[in-house]
């Protein structure tokens, strides 16, 4: 979406709308969970409608723009006459189907595509409940109404601006939006544009609310001022006005007549003028929060990625060995502790919370329930962790794939349950926490639990056993779940059943250096726990050495080291080398070996063994020497190198301060079988 970086309001009308629809989805879920739209939902609602139908028609999004006028007007009617009687089941499903509708065209919008869906016959529906809604609260003869106004209300639209004409009425309004909307820039703009419907003659203060990002500042602190002529009553323009959304306080007034009109506009404009010649006076104050395109936090993140390179090449330098330079290293640490500074920095600007990602949730398992006629209840916790945006980014499919698989093959029906002796309400659990440099996002349900027998025979079934069914232990047969084309399913539905699916988990995790494990217990319910990094640019890693090779470790995968002694080596009936620390039998990997790497130092008591670790499964990696701990910037490898062989056991590479290339191991990958 390449366009919107070169138009701002686009960039901000799709961010903000799908904010908007967002917590529209939230809001209509609250309501068919309680059974009610209360008086706080419907005003939710209606003002996020509201904006929604302003915002499109501003930017000629027309058939959004008519869909959420019309499921504003329902709205409009529930908040001022209070029905008895509402359909809420009904409504959901209506407001539920216009959002989908508003997402599928801001997918277009996106994609550079026209909005070009039809709407006809969603608004033919909204129209529908409407007039339902109001017969059956016996309204429907009834012009006195608190929505006849509004609806008859149509206001008196100006002849072309390029011709005079001569209005009624002369008005000044000063406006003061909510604190913190963000934007105020943009929604001056959209007050202005719906005017220009019904005058051809206004003037705004500040006058460059487009063209200067900076007058946002300044209708903070000192309020939009709007002076206008129209042929509307005081009445119809308040109306209006109530209707504009963020806005805290306004104040209408109507002026006596066109001389105090041109009287005012003069002095303000001249006013303006004096204030932009002395400029300081006007920007005293700054916003405390500011939206920053992502793009833009992904270019800092790699200039501060490439500093951390540069000043590992200055401190590192093989120019500086046997040098005495005491003031040198001391500035060298203090532009280390800066670096490190700044990096944390970046790191917690780029830091967002799970919620709306769990949020979204809500939606997919409401959907499913109707469908699938069963009942489930979505619990949410520590949704306030916060991780990457990148990782957020990937996360969205992994967890819809989770929450579908629960919901469709964990939780039983309403009688299985109840025949079982459960509540009738199954309940699944989408939880995050901290776990050192990780975090933890354990999604849990109160289903069946994963049934070992049937996961066995399928995968016996399908040749993918790659040892025999007596040798796994439980997790290596449930984790047969994640590999593609696997599904116990024996009937295709709308969620699965087609092979795909779970798979799809694995690789968006593995994109982002993630991992997981799958805990299941007959009758009571199945975990699964993702594992994945607050971060993916930069790590500590410990950078080892093999002969002229070098090779990055992470620090969260090493255990420990050590150089081992002749008698705790011994081989296995297999062959392979192990070594006994502790009582516990540990298989090692020399690397040279692994990677084929030519170097002197073969001898396991010449070298260092690492042991790495990984879900409480572990090895010793044989390398020449360990060179030091330092912070490293991850770089994919070469598209090249992808093309021609995917090489076990890597994860990425980086600079290290001298400049020669390291290779970043994965310890999952290796300590695989």
């Amino acid at each position: 979406m390449s366009d919107l970086n070169n138009d701002p309001m686009l960039e901000a009308y799709i961010f903000e709308t799908t904010q908007q629809i967002e917590q529209l989805e939230q809001a209509v879920i609250n309501a068919e969970t309680s059974g009610e739209y209360n008086t706080e939902i419907v005003a939710a609602i209606f003002r996020i409608m509201h904006t929604i139908k302003g915002s499109s028609a501003m930017m000629l999004f027309n058939n959004i723009a008519i869909v959420a006028h019309k499921t504003e007007d329902i709205f409009y009617f529930i908040r001022e006459n209070s029905p008895k009687s509402v359909d809420v089941s009904e409504l959901c499903d209506l407001v539920l189907e216009g959002t989908d509708f508003i997402k599928l065209e801001l997918e277009k919008i996106k994609s550079g595509d026209k909005p070009d869906g039809d709407e006809e016959t969603l608004l033919g529906r909204l129209k529908e409940f409407l007039v339902d809604l109001k017969k059956t609260n016996g309204y429907e003869n009834d012009l006195t109404t608190k929505d006849s106004k509004a609806s008859s209300n149509k206001f008196y639209i100006s002849p072309s601006a390029n011709k005079e004409y001569s209005y009624k009425y002369s008005y000044k309004i000063k406006l003061q939006f909510q604190k913190d909307c963000e934007m105020e820039n943009i929604r001056a703009y959209m007050i202005i544009h719906n005017l220009q419907d019904i005058t051809n003659e206004l003037h705004f203060i500040p006058n460059d609310i487009i063209d200067n990002n900076e007058s946002s500042e300044l209708i903070k602190k000192e309020g939009f001022l709007i002076y206008f002529k129209s042929n509307n009553t005081y009445e119809e323009m308040n109306d209006f006005f109530s209707h504009v959304a963020f806005l805290e306080v306004y104040e209408l007034t109507e002026l006596k007549d066109s001389r105090e009109f041109e009287k005012l506009v003069t002095e303000n404009q001249t006013k303006q003028k004096l204030e932009k010649v002395n400029d300081k006076k006007v920007n005293t104050q700054h916003s405390k929060i500011i939206s920053v395109n992502v793009q833009k936090l992904d270019a800092l993140m790699d200039l501060v990625g490439e500093l951390v390179i540069s000043g590992a090449m200055v401190t590192q330098n093989p120019d500086l060995k046997g040098l005495n330079l005491e003031n040198f290293f001391k500035a060298a640490r203090h532009l280390e502790k800066i670096s490190s500074e700044i990096q944390d920095v970046v790191m917690s600007i780029r830091m967002v919370p799970l919620g709306p990602t769990f949020f979204k949730m809500n939606r997919i398992v409401r959907d499913m329930c109707r469908s699938l006629n069963k009942d489930v209840h979505l619990d949410i916790i520590g949704e306030e962790t916060e991780v990457d945006k990148n990782i957020i980014d990937n996360l969205g499919d992994p967890l819809m794939h989770l929450v579908r698989n629960c919901l469709d093959h964990g939780i039983e029906t309403v009688e299985e349950r109840i025949a079982n002796g459960k509540s009738k309400e199954g309940t699944i659990t989408l939880e995050a926490k901290n776990s050192g440099s990780e975090v933890l996002v354990i999604v849990k349900d109160n289903g069946k639990g994963l049934n070992k027998e049937k996961i066995l025979n399928k995968a016996i079934k399908n040749k993918i056993l790659t040892k025999s069914p007596e040798e796994m232990t439980d997790k290596e047969i449930y984790n047969l779940i994640f590999l593609p084309g696997f599904s116990t399913k024996e009937n295709v539905t709308e969620y699965s059943g087609r092979g795909v699916g779970m798979d799809v988990v694995t690789k968006n995790l593995e994109a982002i250096g993630g991992s997981i494990q799958v805990e299941s217990i007959s009758g009571k319910g199945t975990t699964i726990i993702l594992k994945i990094p607050l971060t993916l640019a930069i790590i500590n890693g410990m950078n080892t050495r093999v002969g002229n090779s070098h090779y990055t470790l992470p620090i969260t995968s090493i255990k420990e080291s050590f150089r081992p002694t002749k008698e705790e080596v011994f081989k296995d009936p297999s062959g392979n080398e192990m070594i006994l620390i502790r009582g516990g039998c540990y298989r090692i990997l020399r690397l040279h070996e692994f990677y084929n790497v030519n170097t002197s130092v073969k001898r396991l008591d010449e070298g260092i063994l690492i042991m790495i670790e990984h879900e409480q499964k572990a090895i010793c990696l044989f390398v020449d020497e360990l060179l030091g701990e330092q912070p490293v910037v991850v770089k994919s490898l070469p598209d090249f190198i992808k093309k021609i062989k995917k090489i076990r056991g890597l994860a990425g590479c980086t600079l290290l301060g001298d400049g020669s290339i390291s290779l970043i191991l994965d310890a999952e990958d290796l300590i695989k079988d």
